[in-house]
């Protein structure tokens, strides 16, 4: 016998964004139900608790522990090679998964008062969708199905072990040669990390580090991670791949009519960017077009059929191509505010920072520098170094510098940022930019010494540096002299 259910929500996948949706939507006493076809051991929270965020950061603050044992010695402290028990390392993460895991529970949502389905969803027709023995005609549907590890078309790689976000953290072992396909976010990440652990690590990129991120702020990361020793070869192109005894073996080849040749490792890692997670859906009987990037939707994250939104990875178009948690947390919001209570809002990608979480950090919000003189001739920039920070000098972390873009009137157009804490700092220009403020308003803040908070605050003062020259401001200053 058929259920038949009539929510005034339907959300589908329990990620970040699907999650974010239901329990926002349930405080306000709207009536939701969720489906996850993975709900069926109790836990929910998608990639981002089990494959990628938090086990990442993770592994990164315990390659950060072994860092710190080699580097001492500037310090006044002995230095050591750490001894990396990875089974115990893998226990970190699964213990901070477990940690956090409650907070994403069946049992908690149900508490909440949503009916959580663990099935598989399928539109039948444009405002009906079946999850198992369950028929659900909700006033609206929401997708939020997530994305998967990208695979590239690599010959012989379908053949060759391989690892992924997906499998990496249930190693129990460290890869004495890491090679790494891919120098997006994940791979460089991935790679300094294990490199800090103790593992030989290759990184090969088909282009330049962060090719979406400044070049300068881009060149800074790269020497970093070549410093500590992790080989890091970009615009080569990988050709094939095939096992190697009990290892792995890829062809390369550095520009088009180059001699090829060859690299082993223990174990081979792809981290070349995400796919969205779309197929089984019936979106054809519902009306929703779709294509190889997602879900299409419009800046109000309404798909084609104009009774369902999509969101998170699974979506592109209005979202700007942001695949980040906080972005889907975002879309949440404005879906819960368009859906429920009739008050358009629109994903304003600008004012969404992205995040690297390498040493040193890179994050970035707003237009870029091109960007930013393209749409303002008379932009500045602003920008001040690491070093300059007593902060980094008492730490021995000097390598970096902020970079802001503020049109003619002051307004800030972007920033970017290579810096201890980084993502932290972003934080201050990402409010500016949500805000419309200008540089000055950063600038006249008082800032706690000494923090790398104080970079902020240095790189907005730049703007007032025109003021020392401007002939009004020096007459004016003489006059108040000869008043005494």
């Amino acid at each position: 016998m058929t259920d038949l259910l009539e929510p005034d929500l339907c959300v589908v996948g329990a990620g970040a964004a699907g999650l974010s949706v239901a329990a926002v939507a349930a405080s306000l006493g709207a009536s939701v139900v969720l489906v996850e076809k993975g709900a069926g051991g109790g836990l929910m929270g998608g990639e981002c608790l089990f494959n990628g965020c938090v086990p990442s950061k993770s592994v990164i603050a315990a390659a950060a522990h072994a860092h710190a044992a080699r580097t001492g010695g500037p310090f006044g402290v002995a230095t050591h090679e750490p001894e990396v028990d990875y089974a115990a390392l893998r226990d970190h993460v699964r213990a901070v998964i477990a940690a956090i895991a409650p907070n994403d529970s069946v049992a908690r949502y149900r508490a909440m008062g949503v009916t959580v389905l663990a099935e598989e969803a399928r539109f039948v027709d444009a405002r009906t969708m079946e999850a198992g023995a369950a028929r659900i005609r909700a006033r609206r549907f929401v997708l939020a199905t997530g994305s998967r590890p990208l695979v590239p078309p690599i010959q012989g790689l379908a053949q060759t072990p391989f690892l992924t976000n997906e499998t990496l953290f249930d190693l129990a072992e460290r890869p004495s040669r890491l090679l790494v396909v891919g120098a997006g976010p994940i791979g460089l990440e991935l790679a300094q990390a294990h490199r800090r652990l103790g593992a030989a690590v290759t990184l090969l990129s088909n282009g330049p580090v962060l090719p979406r991120e400044d070049r300068e702020v881009a060149g800074i990361l790269a020497a970093a991670l070549r410093a500590e020793g992790v080989d890091l070869r970009e615009s080569v192109e990988v050709l094939g791949a095939e096992r190697a005894g009990e290892g792995v073996r890829l062809r390369l080849r550095a520009g088009e009519g180059a001699r090829q040749e060859h690299i082993e490792g223990s174990h081979l890692l792809v981290a070349t960017g995400r796919e969205p997670t779309v197929e089984g859906l019936g979106l054809e009987a519902a009306g929703i077009a779709h294509g190889p990037d997602g879900i299409a939707v419009d800046a109000r994250l309404r798909t084609s059929n104009r009774r369902v939104y999509a969101i998170g990875d699974c979506a592109t178009g209005g979202t700007g191509g942001l695949r980040f948690t906080h972005a889907a947390s975002n879309h949440a919001s404005l879906v819960v505010r368009d859906a429920l209570f009739r008050l358009p809002a629109k994903v304003d990608p600008t004012t969404i920072p992205r995040v690297v979480y390498t040493d040193p950090e890179i994050a970035a919000v707003g237009l870029s520098e091109e960007e930013a003189f393209r749409k303002d001739k008379r932009a500045r920039i602003l920008r001040w170094p690491v070093a300059e920070n007593d902060r980094a000098q008492a730490e021995r972390s000097t390598h970096g510098l902020v970079k802001a873009f503020v049109g003619r009137d002051g307004r800030v157009l972007g920033c970017t940022i290579a810096a201890p804490h980084a993502g932290e700092l972003i934080a201050l220009w990402t409010l500016a930019m949500a805000k419309g403020l200008k540089a000055r308003d950063i600038a006249g803040i008082v800032m706690p010494y000494p923090t790398y908070s104080e970079l902020t605050k240095r790189a907005a003062v730049e703007t007032l540096r025109p003021f020392a020259t401007n002939p009004w401001v020096q007459r004016w200053r003489r006059l108040v002299r000869t008043l005494g």
